[in-house]
This record gives structure tokens, sequence and C-alpha cells, in this order.
């Protein structure tokens, strides 16, 4: 397989980084929803405890993505033309602000806190400081509602993958796929 994107499917580093990411994205809900499920217990500290670490990688993986996206801009398959095609790249578009937004909020919400913050039990962000509020209001007002708006549209996205390949039956799912 080769590492970089060809016009026609998606290379070993784009599939790498997608599915690190939904990986990484399916333990960030999951751990929410046992949180919302169960309540205070053990298994819930255990997940939500990774989940500012957890966060912090899927930015980091999201920068590393865009950035492979643009290098490889002219070889990456075709979202199409027509309706279709102009609501596959909306789409992405959406997915990619959506990913960048949510953790983006709670890092900036994070440092404005004043609190500090450990990365997989290393110091991260140094705290001691006093609360800027202007930094924690927009992650206190929007992180959890975007995060389940994206979770909805990472549905959509499963949904037309689901859509290209049981109903359209065309070849759009192996690009990712293999």
């Amino acid at each position: 397989m080769a590492m970089r994107d060809d016009g026609f499917r998606y290379g070993l580093v784009t599939r790498l980084l997608h599915w690190s990411m939904a990986g990484l994205m399916a333990w960030q809900f999951a751990g929410m929803g046992i949180k919302l499920a169960v309540g205070k217990a053990p298994i819930t500290a255990f997940w939500v405890g990774t989940h500012k670490s957890v966060g912090t990688v899927l930015l980091v993986l999201l920068i590393l993505r865009a950035i492979w996206g643009l290098y490889n801009m002219k070889a990456r398959p075709s979202h199409g033309g027509g309706f279709w095609g102009l609501a596959a790249r909306g789409g992405h578009l959406v997915l990619y602000a959506m990913m960048l937004v949510v953790p983006a909020s709670a890092l900036l919400r994070q440092y404005g806190s004043g609190k500090s913050m450990t990365f997989f039990g290393l110091p991260f962000i140094e705290g001691g400081g006093s609360e800027v509020a202007w930094m924690t209001a927009p992650a206190d007002a929007f992180h959890g509602l975007l995060a389940w708006l994206l979770l909805a549209a990472i549905g959509g996205h499963v949904l037309m993958v689901l859509v290209h390949r049981f109903i359209w039956k065309d070849d759009t799912a192996r690009r990712m796929l293999g």
C-alpha cells in the first residue's frame, strides 16, 4: 500500500490518521456515555481520567492530518461533482472544524482555569494562576454541546459510508477501508 494518497484511494498515512482518530473518539464518547449512564464509579473515574490527555492527542492528530491532507491535496480522491460532491466537501469541512473547536476550546478552558493539567501523568499546563473568564466561558458554554453535535456529524458520516456501500453500491467506502 502506498504511503501517499493517489487519486483513487487514500494512502497508508491518511488511513492510519483517520482510524487512529476514529478509535480515540470512540474512547472519548464511550467514556462520556459511561459517565452519563453510571455516574461516579471506578470505571468512570478511569475512563474520564484519560479524557483531557486523549483529547489533546486528538487535537495533535487533527493538526497532523490537516497538514498531511494539504500536502496530498492534488492526489486525494475526488468527492465528485454536483450536489452530492458539494455536500461531501461541506460535511468534511464541518467535521474538521468541529474536531478542531471541541478540543481547542477545552484546552483554552484548562489554561484559563488557572489549574494544572497533566498529559498521561506528565506536567503539561502549569497551574497556580487565577481564572480568566474569557478563556473558560466558551468551553463552559459549548464544549459538551459541540462534542455531542460532533458525534451526530460522525454518525452522519458513517451513515453516508453505508449509503455509498449498500444503496449506491459504489467504491467510495473502499477508498478508506481498503
